[in-house]
C-alpha cells in the first residue's frame, strides 16, 4: 500500500484506538473479559464508596433512558434464594452491564465503570496497554514535525490514559495533546467532530482523523475533517467502494506530511 500524505495546512491528528493504535484482540480478549470476570467482586468490594455509587447512579439513569426508549434490557428475575437488598441491587447492575457489553453498547455510564475497573488492573501490572509497533515511533515523528496528536475513542478518557500510561512502551502520555470520549458525542455523528475541532481550536480542515471504522470516517468527513482509514489484520473488511473512496494505510509509518517522502 502506497504512502499517504497529510494535506498541507494540517496541524492536528486525531486517532481512534481500537483497530487503529491498538489491536482489536486486546480489547476483545483481554479488557472485556477482565470486566466480565471481576464485575461482581468489584461492585461488592466498592459498593459503599463514592466513586462506585456515582458509577451505579449513571448506570441506573441509563437503564431508565433505555426503558423510555423501549430498548430491550434485562429484567432481573429473583430466584428462590433469599437476597439482601444490596445483593439484589448488585445483581441488577451486573445483569445490565453484561447486557450492554453483549450488545456492544458505547454508553458513557458503561465506559466510565469499565475505566475505573481497568485502573486497578493496569496499576497492579495485571494488564499492559497494547500498541502496534509503528504507533509510538510515528507519533514521535509527527510531533517533531510540529503536529499535535489527540485521541478520540468510545472508551472513557480515563481508560484511554490508562492504556497509554501503562503501555507495552511504558508511559507515553506525554506524546498526546488531549483526549476525547463519548461525552463529546457519538463517533458516528458529524457534530462530535465539529465539537472536537472547536475544543482543539482549529478549523476542521486542519485535522486529519485516523480510524478503522467507515461509519466514523464518514461522520468525520461530513464535518470537514481529512480522513485516513487504517487497514490492519482483524479489522472489519472495507467494501470496494470504501477502498476506492478513502486514503488507506496499513501502518502509521505510511503517513507523511505533504512535501516529504
Amino acid at each position: 500500500m502506497a504512502s499517504v500524505r497529510v494535506p498541507a495546512g494540517c496541524t492536528a491528528l486525531l486517532l481512534d484506538i481500537e483497530g487503529t493504535t491498538t489491536p482489536i484482540t486486546f480489547v476483545k480478549d483481554i479488557l472485556f473479559p477482565y470486566i466480565r470476570e471481576h464485575l461482581e467482586d468489584h461492585l461488592s468490594s466498592h459498593w459503599e464508596e463514592d466513586e462506585c455509587k456515582q458509577d451505579v447512579h449513571l448506570l441506573k439513569k441509563q437503564m431508565e433512558e433505555d426503558m423510555r426508549q423501549n430498548r430491550a434490557c434485562p429484567v432481573h428475575a429473583v430466584d428462590q434464594t433469599v437476597h439482601t437488598d444490596e445483593e439484589k441491587a448488585i445483581r441488577e447492575v451486573v445483569d445490565n452491564v453484561l447486557w450492554q457489553m453483549a450488545a456492544d453498547r458505547k454508553s458513557t455510564a458503561l465506559k466510565r465503570l469499565q475505566g475505573h475497573m481497568w485502573r486497578a488492573a493496569y496499576s497492579s501490572g495485571r494488564i499492559k496497554g497494547e500498541l502496534y509497533p509503528d504507533v509510538v515511533p510515528s507519533i514521535r515523528t509527527w510531533r517533531s514535525d510540529g503536529l499535535k496528536v489527540f485521541i478520540y475513542s468510545s472508551g472513557s478518557v480515563e481508560a484511554q490514559k490508562l492504556l497509554f500510561g501503562y503501555s507495552v512502551e511504558g508511559n507515553v502520555l506525554e506524546l498526546l495533546d488531549g483526549h476525547f470520549d463519548t461525552t463529546i458525542g457519538a463517533k458516528v455523528e458529524s457534530k462530535s467532530y465539529e465539537r472536537i475541532a472547536e475544543r482543539i481550536g482549529c478549523p476542521p480542515e486542519e485535522i486529519t482523523f485516523l480510524t478503522d471504522v467507515s461509519r466514523e470516517a464518514k461522520a468525520a468527513e461530513e464535518a470537514g475533517l481529512n480522513v485516513v482509514v487504517v487497514v490492519r489484520q482483524g479489522n472489519l473488511e472495507l467494501t470496494d467502494e470504501e477502498r476506492a473512496h478513502y486514503s488507506l494505510v496499513t501502518s502509521f509509518s505510511q503517513l507523511h506530511l505533504s512535501g516529504r517522502v
